[in-house]
């Protein structure tokens, strides 16, 4: 059993193309030897956003705090807030958006281990 509060899992900055003002952490994942999945969370500070991307797996998202937007792969934004849960099926094109200029947008990403 492991139990970790997410106030003492290390922050890093995530550096790739597309991407501005989003940090990761992740509290359960292989390292930890989770059998099937990893948790991870994402920060996306004010006016922050992912890259707009696909990839082979799926995730699930829960929201934590804040509010943005989910971008589908026709570009149309999909409002998402606190408490609001999100899948993402593999190769569908997507992007997480922080809408405020004053907030983070903080949410939950689970995927299969192996896409970590």
């Amino acid at each position: 059993m492991i139990i970790r509060p997410l106030s003492k899992v290390p922050s890093a900055r995530v550096e790739m193309e597309g991407v501005k003002g989003a940090f990761r952490q992740v509290p359960i994942g292989r390292a930890e030897g989770t059998p099937h999945f990893s948790v991870r969370v994402f920060t996306l500070e004010p006016a922050g956003h992912t890259p707009y991307h696909a990839h082979e797996s799926e995730h699930v998202n829960y929201i934590i705090s804040g509010s943005g937007f989910l971008v589908d792969e026709k570009g149309n934004e999909h409002p998402i807030t606190r408490g609001d849960f999100c899948l993402v099926s593999p190769w569908e094109k997507h992007q997480f958006k922080n809408d405020s200029p004053e907030h983070d947008l903080v949410f939950i990403c689970a995927v299969m281990k192996e896409f970590e």
